[in-house]
């Protein structure tokens, strides 16, 4: 269990970071291995320009995904795409790599867990990753107006939104209007074959699970997965290591 003790000392956040350095992070049994010099200890930081051109592909992405958050978890943060000429160069367009959908908890934005920078990710979160025609159509208008090739529905550990269905699921007891939204969207899956902490832990992967299925199933984007055009992952973001792994 995470409490503010866990985070008391910085020898002890590097700890939980590097921990499990040694694995590639979001591999199924691998969807990307990060290149030698993704982690290079003493690597620069500050906004430099990145050291592999874009990638253009699913699998591209992924593996700079996976590279980005290895640098993250072992404090070698490159934070690249930052400079003025960057800055600059985005004003007349963009052109993302990858849609990030994950939740509005504030310990998990995409671009720091990735390592990535201004015009890398193209980010929407909701409270769960719950969908609405809001959110679908923030995806579909990465995909098929910005022929992003990668969409990943990143939860995480201990997030609020799944505690929150799982403990009205419990008690039978209303939330506020919004939040019973949220609430009634998850619900249907809450593993109520486990107790306790662990049924929050299993739902969070349920949700993931099920909202990737969602997006994969919506025809615009099930076309472009066909087409060998789009991949859509889930993955979940460890608090405890850092760690962005799949979830398959």
């Amino acid at each position: 269990m995470i409490t503010e003790d866990t985070y008391s000392s910085p020898a002890r956040r590097a700890l939980l970071r590097g921990g499990i350095a040694g694995a590639v992070a979001l591999g199924g049994a691998a969807l990307g291995t990060a290149s030698a010099s993704a982690a290079t200890p003493g690597a620069t930081s500050g906004g430099g320009p990145r050291a592999t051109p874009r990638p253009g592909t699913a699998g591209e992405a992924l593996r700079e995904l996976a590279a980005g958050n290895r640098r993250w978890r072992t404090f070698h943060e490159r934070h690249p795409d930052e400079t003025p000429a960057v800055r600059q160069s985005l004003t007349s367009g963009q052109q993302p790599f990858a849609l990030v959908l994950g939740c509005i908890d504030s310990r998990v934005p995409p671009e720091l867990v990735f390592d990535q920078g201004l015009g890398d990710l193209m980010t929407v979160r909701s409270a769960g990753e719950v969908l609405d025609e809001a959110v679908l159509g923030s995806v579909a208008y990465g995909v098929l107006e910005l022929d992003i090739p990668l969409v990943v529905v990143l939860g995480h550990q201990s997030c609020g939104a799944v505690k929150a269905a799982v403990q009205a699921d419990l008690t039978g007891a209303g939330l506020p209007r919004h939040i019973q939204y949220l609430a009634d969207e998850i619900n249907p899956y809450i593993d109520r074959t486990k107790e306790g902490d662990a049924r929050v832990d299993s739902t969070v992967d349920a949700q993931i699970r099920a909202v990737r299925s969602r997006l994969a199933a919506e025809p615009d984007l099930a076309a472009k997965i066909s087409a060998g055009e789009l991949a859509v992952v889930g993955a979940r973001y460890e608090l405890s290591t850092q760690l962005v792994h799949r979830i398959a």
